[in-house]
């Protein structure tokens, strides 16, 4: 799997129709439409996420692969 940094992240989940809500210290919080639930994203300039919170991010935003 490819690994990502926090910025590209945020704008692929843009792409996907999710907003920043809003900023707390180095993590966005995103959030989209009537969704009940927000995605927070650890943005520590350009360094690479950790496998296990990228994976946890696309499944909460129903992402696969392809759209890294």
């Amino acid at each position: 799997m490819k690994i990502i940094s926090g910025k590209n992240m945020v704008k692929i989940l843009e792409g996907k129709g999710w907003y920043l809500d809003h900023i707390r210290g180095s993590h966005y919080i995103m959030k989209k439409g009537n969704i009940n639930f927000s995605i927070t994203v650890p943005v520590h300039g350009n360094k690479d996420l950790k496998l296990g919170t990228q994976i946890s991010i696309m499944k909460t935003a129903n992402l696969n692969e392809k759209d890294l």
